[in-house]
């Protein structure tokens, strides 16, 4: 019975040991030459600015991106069941996935035709 779990128990183990292994060598051969620009957040590669009060204003893109981001997820999630249970689903199944794909396929058109996913 143990015999089935050493395979599991050995790759456990090996990824334990490459993470530390992997922290140990960086703070080893990483550099030590800390400057002001390294201790401040990371803010995209932009310089940071003082916000007003309230937190400043974000640009609308970047959340119309993650919520693209999203939609697509959620078409993956749906699609990936579809596929491995195509064979006993039936055509009903297969008229709602090719609805439910048009239908997504629409607000990516819609999306791409208001210039949302070109990135200034």
């Amino acid at each position: 019975m143990t015999d089935l779990y050493v395979p599991l128990i050995f790759l456990i183990g090996l990824g334990a040991a490459f993470a530390l292994v992997s922290v140990g060598v960086s703070l080893i051969v990483g550099p030590k030459r800390y400057n002001r620009a390294k201790l401040e957040a990371y803010e995209c590669g932009i310089q940071p600015t003082p916000h007003a009060a309230g937190g400043g204003r974000i640009p609308i893109k970047y959340y119309l991106t993650a919520m693209l981001f999203i939609i697509f997820d959620v078409e993956a999630v749906f699609l990936y069941p579809f596929a491995v249970g195509f064979n006993q689903l039936g055509m009903f199944a297969l008229v709602e996935m090719v609805l439910f794909i048009i239908t997504v396929f629409v607000a990516y058109a819609y999306v791409w035709r208001r210039g949302g996913l070109e990135w200034d």
